[in-house]
């Protein structure tokens, strides 16, 4: 699977957590910034994040920052984006079941690096299961 990544200063050590992660599950990974701890505005490197996975460069996309919050609210404002902020193993597994959420978002002050990689293996893992839930993620898309 090929998944875009970007993340601001807060969210930059976990973006590169989960970048190697994601490297030894055998993905693409392509790095949208930031590449330091340095200060920087989040939008800059989370929407062509989310834009990857918009355009189909992307298979999936992951934004970080330090609540992850903004980040989601940046990658939702892209056309065909779907976002979801998660902090448990439940909120990753029913934005893909429930919502077929084809961008993560994180929160580095939020949640340990442990979970952290926990979330996005959960993430990847799992299926969208149509269903009753098509029809809502149809209307998200004005398609409903």
């Amino acid at each position: 699977m090929k998944i875009s990544i970007g993340s601001d200063h807060a969210g930059f050590a976990y973006k590169e957590k989960i970048k190697t992660f994601l490297q030894s599950l055998g993905h693409e990974v392509l790095d949208f910034g930031t590449y330091s701890a340095d200060p920087v505005d989040y939008p800059t490197y989370v929407r062509p994040a989310a834009e990857a996975v918009a355009k189909g460069e992307a298979d999936r996309g992951i934004v970080l920052g330090g609540s992850g919050n903004g980040e989601a609210i940046v990658a939702n404002k892209v056309r065909g984006v779907r976002c979801s902020l998660c902090w448990s193993h439940d909120t990753a597994r029913w934005a893909r079941e429930h919502n077929d959420a084809n961008v993560l978002a994180i929160g580095e002050r939020t949640i340990s690096p442990e979970l952290t990689l926990e979330i996005v293996k959960i993430w990847l893992e799992t299926e969208f299961t149509a269903g009753r839930h098509l029809a809502r993620v149809q209307a998200i898309e004005g398609k409903g």
